[in-house]
């Protein structure tokens, strides 16, 4: 069974290792190419896997650019997978393999088909989440499902990375024996529920911008979605300069600081605790853009 391999991503270079261990690597790796590696804060550059398997790479820009297509229909491929690449795969493009395309998508389809899957997941405090490869169609995310993993997780702990994790274990877990059972002429295509049905929208590095006059659980929720491998939460110190916060708890006891939002009440080496908006507080953990802590009582980030 002849394959191609399309990716660029954390995820990508799991999928690819993954089928090559298990001895089915592809006849071809496409993906980006360094110049555009900022195209992705998960960029992985996939030749240092291909090469360790003997397996050519084409460095790509475009999916359904003619010379994309053309390349790929000399192969004559019967499967393309196509892991961990954003960009749309056009009519002419999945007509080439015979089997068709597979993608990958980290949740449990149909649910939060769309853009910004991880973050959204922990946003909406989901409890029960899930990665599932899939038989690319003309919608977004719609098309029969191969194969899928669920797993339950703590909305109120889980973070992005977490979550970001769990996807790179199942994919790694569940497409090569996928691509065992296609081989064999078994073609899972199990059509998706037409119940359930969520599509997210793309989330942007400014989304992660902390209004300190939201509740701290909130704050917090955004600080635990936002963070690697994503660009993280962010606000301003006095200065004027962005700091980017990835890790933060409530603070203890309740009460016990009294300020207005985006206030920094205590500083305590390099962690700070600031007022948010429900008159809770946090403590901030682990952050970055500056060489020490706000001074204290400076306001932070973006006022109601």
């Amino acid at each position: 069974m002849k394959t191609v391999f399309v990716g660029a991503v954390e995820t990508s270079h799991a999928a690819l290792v993954s089928i090559c261990a298990a001895g089915h690597a592809p006849d071809l790796v496409m993906t980006l190419p360094p110049h555009l590696s900022h195209r992705h804060s998960d960029f992985v550059d996939l030749s240092v896997v291909a090469n360790r398997y003997g397996v050519p790479v084409e460095y790509i820009e475009k999916t359904n650019a003619p010379e994309t297509i053309a390349q790929i229909e000399a192969l004559k491929p019967d499967l393309i997978m196509v892991i961990g690449w954003s960009q749309i795969c056009g009519p002419a493009f999945r007509a080439i393999p015979k089997l068709g395309c597979i993608g990958f998508h980290p949740s449990a389809l149909p649910k939060l088909r769309g853009r910004g899957v991880i973050p959204w997941t922990v946003l909406l405090r989901e409890r029960n989440v899930g990665s599932s490869l899939f038989w690319l169609g003309e919608g977004a995310d719609d098309g029969p499902i191969a194969a899928q993993a669920r797993y339950a997780v703590d909305p109120n702990t889980v973070t992005a990375r977490e979550l970001y994790d769990r996807s790179l274990r199942a994919i790694s877990g569940l497409l090569p024996p996928l691509l065992e059972q296609i081989a064999v002429g078994d073609i899972p295509r199990e059509p998706q529920p037409t119940t359930g049905i969520s599509i997210c929208a793309r989330r942007r590095p400014e989304d992660g911008l902390i209004d300190w006059a939201r509740s701290a659980e909130e704050i917090e929720c955004l600080i635990r979605a936002s963070g690697p491998p994503y660009p993280g939460a962010f606000t301003q110190g006095s200065d004027g300069r962005q700091i980017v916060i990835t890790k933060a708890k409530f603070s203890e006891p309740d009460g016990f600081y009294i300020g207005l939002p985006g206030q920094v009440q205590d500083i305590d080496g390099q962690n700070f605790t600031v007022a948010c908006g429900d008159g809770r507080c946090l403590d901030i953990l682990e952050w970055s853009g500056a060489d020490i802590p706000p001074a204290i009582h400076s306001k932070l980030g973006k006022m109601s």
